[in-house]
């Protein structure tokens, strides 16, 4: 994990629980079409979870995602579904909220991925939809089991 990130990150938390900021998050669930999963691990954390990142200022949700996939794990231009979920989190501070994503399937086994910033992810990697690892985070496993149900929601992260 880099050292970094987590310097970076215990600042930003520092901030946070002083201005306590209302932010805005995307993430993606990209399938390929033999129903494998893309999930990165950023090195900041050891959890794996969903490609995706936060909304800047008068960017729209669909171009930070757009902005987010391209950056973490090289893909371009995919087709959104849907809108799977918002919800809402107070973790570190913030008053964050998400907005879930999935993204149509692509026609080709195996999209090769290229970390655009191995700066930020350690590691980008399919899985078979059913058998995500263990150290994925609590919140992924949800978002996967809300779309494999096919279940839209509202609620914590």
């Amino acid at each position: 994990m880099a050292v970094h990130h987590r310097l970076i990150g215990r600042a930003a938390r520092l901030v946070w629980r002083v201005t306590k900021p209302r932010t805005i998050g995307v993430r993606a669930v990209l399938l390929e079409q033999h129903d494998l999963i893309a999930l990165v691990r950023h090195t900041y954390t050891e959890a794996w979870s969903l490609p995706g990142g936060g909304v800047k200022k008068g960017e729209s949700v669909e171009a930070a995602l757009l902005q987010e996939l391209k950056e973490e794990v090289a893909v371009v231009d995919p087709q959104i579904e849907r809108v799977l979920g918002v919800y809402h989190s107070r973790r570190e501070a913030k008053d964050d909220h998400i907005v879930n994503l999935p993204l149509a399937r692509f026609q080709t086994l195996h999209v090769i991925f290229r970390r655009q910033d191995p700066m930020e992810v350690a590691e980008p990697r399919w899985f078979p939809l059913d058998q995500v690892p263990a150290s994925t985070s609590a919140a992924t496993a949800r978002r996967i089991a809300e779309y494999r149900s096919g279940a839209t929601e509202l609620g914590a992260w």
